[in-house]
């Protein structure tokens, strides 16, 4: 008789915002049994007509779950939603927390992940809107082999590819926040860049033109000069959130002993950004920051 396919894990989905949503929808499209909480409940009823059960708590939301994805702003918000859905928890339960936390904050959510006796996957994704929509995020995920035949069809249905890293929760996180370093220094100068030819009386669109298609060139470099260019801040990832990675990125590496000049400026930018009210536009709305009055 030939082996039957194992079946897919029940999952609870804390956290059904900007990535949360098209998450939550990819894991439903895979055939994964979804129960769906979010502070703001309409934000999970959005995906009831998808075919998602709608909790009214996080407990609820957890209760019969094999797998519990968290995907919120920030550690804190991570850990109280986690903490109201304790008298929803059962040992054993694999909980794969997919937000970016820094390093402080995962070591708190392991920490708290074993006083509930669950299995603890440290698993931020890489992407924003767009690729959380089309199922294509990269994957960062730590935790102990036990876990991985459970939580990969998650993993899989969210994402393009998952890059295991070993046991040790914040090892993945390590990982997330040195790339999105890099991310931060690139959306950084081509802010800075556009702000400068405009700044000098250039058009910026020669900037573009001028880097295009060369060893300069790259896709994030297209899509955030056109989204400045065409004044579209849609959030497909918020200044508000990237002014918290940012915070997150010069908090580890302090604590490294390493000092990133670049990492710090480009947090300054996001809060002059955030300050100056573009708190939930897209990250692009840095290219406010280097000016006054905007």
């Amino acid at each position: 008789m030939a082996d039957q396919p194992a079946a897919l894990p029940s999952v609870a989905l804390l956290g059904t915002g900007i990535m949360g949503a098209g998450m939550g929808r990819n894991m439903l499209l895979a055939g994964l049994p979804l129960r769906a909480w979010n502070r703001t409940a309409a934000k999970a009823q959005a995906l009831k007509p998808d075919g998602a059960q709608v909790a009214q708590t996080p407990a609820e939301a957890v209760a019969d779950a094999q797998v519990i994805v968290t995907m919120m702003a920030d550690a804190d918000a991570v850990a109280g939603a986690m903490m109201a859905a304790a008298p929803g928890l059962h040992q054993g339960q694999i909980w794969a927390q997919v937000s970016t936390v820094g390093l402080t904050g995962v070591a708190a959510l392991a920490r708290l992940a074993s006083e509930h006796g669950l299995v603890f996957v440290d698993s931020p994704v890489l992407g924003t809107r767009q690729p959380a929509e089309q199922g294509t995020l990269i994957v960062f995920a730590a935790g102990p082999d036990a876990a991985k035949a459970a939580v990969q069809p998650v993993f899989e249905a969210i994402g393009s590819k998952t890059v295991w890293l070993g046991p040790e929760p914040g090892t993945a996180s390590r990982l997330k926040l040195v790339v999105n370093s890099w991310v931060l220094a690139v959306m950084s100068g081509v802010a800075e860049a556009i702000a400068l030819a405009r700044g000098l009386g250039v058009d910026p669109q020669l900037f573009v033109d001028a880097v295009s298609g060369g060893p300069l060139d790259c896709p994030y470099l297209q899509t955030k000069a056109g989204a400045i260019l065409k004044n579209d801040f849609s959030p497909s990832f918020t200044a508000g959130m990237a002014a918290k990675d940012a915070r997150l990125i010069v908090e580890a590496a302090g604590s490294a002993g390493v000092r990133l000049d670049v990492a710090m400026a480009a947090a300054e930018r996001l809060r002059r950004a955030v300050e100056l009210g573009h708190a939930q536009e897209d990250m692009a709305a840095t290219y406010f920051a280097s000016f006054d009055d905007r």
